[in-house]
């Protein structure tokens, strides 16, 4: 059975970068629900994402001119929540967001329900990341293909790295529990890849069919011992504080539809990613690669 996550008041203070006195608050407003175990408070980790996710609702609302219809991003990165921040700021429209996983968005904007999706998935016949999919997707839509950033992914594995982790084969270990992801999501979509391309069976890792819907989880399942192993990006170990084995440089890209209604968020959208500000505050998150960011990895015509 799947361990439930749960975290100290020292630990939700430690993850969002704020003092136990504002978390004592929170609590007490009753904005962070809490549990007992004898004298000490819990907070289950379902619920600190729960709230995470309704906070970052009043990023995003901003009047909105009369004109302007809403518009959704796709993705869970934070940078995205950035990118809808400069979106509202220089155009008229409001931005809303969707965390579905690159896949599951894909086919979001497929149906009509999403305007910007972020991508990485890869494809382990071509060593590609994303275009592949969007080929065999968004087929007989016309789209462009932007560079949002690159980042490392790899394994989330326990401080010291006990079993010596240091390649996907290394996932075979007879004593490891895995935690997975989502189906849909890109980090799942590495998994799988890997696993084909060393010919490893998915049954053949312990936990597999254990699922978080996002990196924090999976990285904070790690930390707290509910397993050994799981997959995702630098960004998420650093902030639960666990150690990361880099095993790959993934692209990091955003696909719009080119149609007569998206010419203006097109054009908004290159503006923003190619512009020094933007970029700036991106590199002063830390562990991402400008290096391409803003360029157009692909656009039909």
């Amino acid at each position: 059975m799947h361990k439930e996550l749960s975290y100290t008041i020292e630990e939700v203070a430690q993850l969002l970068k704020v003092s136990k006195l504002t978390i004592y608050d929170l609590v007490k407003k009753g904005e962070l629900p809490v549990f007992r175990v004898g004298r000490q408070m819990r907070m289950d980790a379902k619920d600190l994402e729960k709230y995470i996710a309704d906070s970052k609702s009043p990023a995003y609302s901003a009047p909105e001119a009369k004109d302007a219809s809403p518009l959704v991003i796709s993705g869970q990165d934070m940078v995205l929540d950035l990118l809808g921040q400069y979106i509202e700021k220089n155009s008229g429209h409001k931005a809303l967001r969707s965390h579905k996983g690159s896949l599951n968005g894909l086919i979001s904007m497929y149906n009509g329900e999403a305007d910007i999706v972020s991508l990485h998935m890869f494809d382990g016949d071509t060593g590609e990341y994303n275009l592949p999919y969007i080929k065999k997707i968004l087929v007989g839509y016309p789209y462009i293909l932007l560079n949002l950033l690159s980042r490392k992914a790899g394994l989330y594995v326990k401080k010291g790295n006990p079993f010596n982790l240091a390649s996907w084969t290394d996932l075979t270990h007879d004593k490891l529990t895995f935690i997975n992801r989502e189906r849909g999501s890109g980090a799942r979509i590495l998994l799988d890849e890997q696993l084909r391309i060393n010919k490893i069976s998915a049954k053949s890792l312990k936990g597999y069919e254990n699922e978080e819907t996002n990196h924090l989880s999976v990285a904070s399942a790690v930390s707290s011992g509910a397993a050994d192993v799981g997959v995702g990006i630098e960004k998420a170990a650093k902030l639960v504080g666990v150690d990361f084995v880099p095993l790959i440089t993934e692209r990091y890209d955003l696909v719009i539809l080119k149609t007569s209604t998206n010419e203006d968020l097109i054009t908004a959208v290159k503006t923003i990613v190619n512009s020094i500000p933007f970029q700036a505050e991106i590199d002063a998150l830390g562990d991402y690669d400008i290096s391409r960011t803003g360029s157009v990895i692909h656009e039909t015509f």
